[in-house]
């Protein structure tokens, strides 16, 4: 029997981790920073009162909040993704609490800004803009505060809100120091005996891809117990988050909390309905391709912790970092050379931080902030999801990458209905590179399960979680507790509608809604869903159409949020307010699954 254990940071080659320096190359120059916007504070709060005035003031007023907005955001990334190299190291938790604090204090100071523009006229604003240079930037953050014009409330009122922001944030980060820091997970045998440190990181790609089923089952009952063990802590962080909803909601006069989600970034609710039941539609689809998989694998049933091991026993596919990163960039290729140019140095100039370490947050994500490089957090485990997900995770980064680069700070940014659509291309591209460079039967067998998967895992799993907050909230906004067994009855019943057909709904499932953080920030994940359903339609494409279609695609990638998503997403041609993309993709999968069965 022997133990192993996560690396410590000081263990991992420099090259392996991002560079931060590249943001602040040390805590002084944070704390001047810090200092700065604390200053500007008081600044700020000089010009209530005033906006109304003359369009010189109302550009100086703008101008302020947007400088110190900036360096927020600098201040803000740096303290939390330093936070991320080691959660148990509590310096840069206390930066990055203070930088919160101080991020709802700049908020609380210019909550006045959006009441007193609003109390300017359309007519007048327009005269001002015209007139005005610097204004013309914000001609569109003025179309759109008309537009969200009766959800906005008093300058008292605002502040008030804006002063709320932390308590009512609080429970993401709760949950994030829980699970990753303080949370404590077994070591589970391996198939040989070994005693291996069960992680956020391997679960998926050391266990649940095991093709030892016990190994499998035993790392499922493992996870999932200790979930359940902590079930009543969890349902009341979740509880928070609801309720948290459900006052802005009500403070800023939507019909629920779902409304205030998507009418926040002009997004119909419709899109997200639409969603829901065009997926539930094509259930079958699924569960034709679940009884592939019962008899792919050779099982007298199907239980939750076989859905992720390859149906492909020979294939035993393991990458490197480095080469997973050299295929990366070849898949990519068809996007053209300025893309592929700014992907490669990005990824030789430590913009990724690579390696599982002990106490390093768990999953993978792309951040940054105007200013700076697009940085990659990884836990990569040298499998083909790990390489899907340095590509995933690489979408993000170039898009931002190519906003920031186009695009002032005001529009520098992209929401979050559009956030999922550029990393879910790369996934398709690659697959398509994969499938075109290989004629061995059982890698194209592997290639396309793990194609197979992301459909399973995007777009059916997604819609499911999104179906599953969407229940979470009607019921807490008719009254309804959500305590850990209702939560769970929810979750059980969604996982036996979609799965259920064709696999044992093992009980431990019922408690799987806890280990999903996306859902502290509400009504997220229904974009993965409509993401791939873009995605894939603007692969097909860059690949079908080539140039055309790059260069809409790039329009796309730089565009920000210069305009709505919907109409950015138009004019790089996807129409995401009809069904039919969500179709395609359902459609793209069932050709997966023809395609696989008559490779076997």
């Amino acid at each position: 029997m022997t133990a192993q254990t996560l690396p410590r940071r000081t263990e991992v080659p420099v090259d392996m981790t991002w560079d931060l320096s590249s943001i602040y190359d040390s805590n002084a120059l944070w704390e001047a920073d810090f200092i700065k916007v604390s200053d500007m504070l008081p600044m700020i709060k000089s010009y209530q009162g005033q906006l109304a005035t003359s369009a010189a003031t109302l550009l100086e007023a703008l101008t302020l909040v947007d400088n110190a907005a900036e360096i927020v955001g600098r201040l803000y990334v740096y303290a939390n993704m330093r936070s991320h190299e080691d959660l148990n190291d509590s310096t840069y938790q206390a930066l990055a609490d203070r930088v919160t604090t101080l991020s709802a204090e700049l908020s609380s100071a210019a909550s006045f800004t959006t009441p007193e523009i609003l109390s300017i006229s359309a007519k007048q604003l327009d005269e001002w803009v015209d007139k005005t240079v610097g204004l013309k930037v914000y001609r569109h953050q003025f179309d759109e505060l008309n537009r969200r014009r009766p959800h906005v409330r008093t300058a008292e009122v605002e502040a008030l809100l804006a002063d709320a922001s932390e308590v009512m944030e609080s429970s993401d980060r709760v949950y994030s120091l829980l699970t990753n820091a303080d949370f404590k997970l077994p070591k589970v045998p391996d198939a040989q005996g070994n005693e291996i440190q069960l992680s956020q990181g391997n679960y998926v790609a050391r266990f649940l891809e095991s093709h030892d089923r016990d190994e499998r089952k035993r790392a499922f009952e493992a996870m999932l117990g200790t979930y359940n063990d902590y079930k009543n802590t969890f349902s009341a962080t979740y509880s928070a988050r609801v309720k948290a909803d459900m006052f802005y909601a009500r403070a800023r006069n939507y019909e629920n909390c779902l409304h205030q989600a998507l009418e926040s970034i002009n997004v119909p609710v419709n899109v997200y309905t639409t969603l829901v039941q065009t997926v539930e539609k094509n259930l079958p689809a699924l569960h034709r391709y679940l009884r592939l998989r019962k008899k792919v694998l050779g099982l007298s049933e199907l239980h939750m912790y076989d859905l992720y091991v390859p149906m492909v026993k020979e294939v035993d596919y393991k990458i490197a970092f480095e080469l997973a990163r050299e295929k990366v960039v070849e898949a990519l290729a068809p996007l053209g050379q300025d893309y592929v140019n700014s992907l490669q140095q990005g990824m030789l100039s430590r913009w990724i931080d690579v390696v599982e370490t002990h106490g390093k947050r768990s999953g993978a994500y792309s951040w940054g902030a105007f200013g700076t490089n697009p940085f990659v957090l990884l836990n990569y485990q040298e499998s083909m999801d790990s390489m899907f997900t340095l590509a995933h995770e690489m979408g993000h980064s170039m898009h931002s990458f190519f906003t920031r680069k186009s695009q002032p700070f005001q529009y520098a940014d992209y929401t979050l209905f559009v956030a999922e659509v550029a990393s879910t291309c790369n996934e398709a591209l690659l697959t398509d590179y994969l499938l075109k460079n290989t004629d061995d039967k059982a890698l194209r067998m592997y290639i396309i399960n793990h194609a197979l998967e992301g459909f399973r895992t995007t777009l059916y799993r997604q819609t499911l979680f999104a179906e599953f907050e969407m229940k979470a909230h009607q019921a807490a906004e008719a009254g309804q507790a959500l305590t850990p067994e209702f939560l769970c009855s929810i979750f059980k019943e969604l996982n036996q509608k979609y799965y259920g057909a064709e696999v044992v709904i093992d009980e431990a499932i019922e408690i799987e809604w806890a280990r999903i953080p996306h859902f502290y920030s509400s009504f997220y994940v229904y974009q993965y869903a409509t993401g791939i359903s873009a995605a894939t339609a603007l692969a097909k494409q860059i690949v079908n159409e080539g140039q055309p279609a790059v260069k809409r695609y790039l329009g796309f990638l730089s565009s920000g949020s210069s305009d709505y998503s919907i109409e950015l997403l138009r004019k790089a041609g996807v129409d995401l307010s009809s069904p039919q993309p969500i179709q395609e993709a359902l459609d793209t999968f069932s050709k997966y699954v023809d395609e696989f069965d008559s490779l076997i």
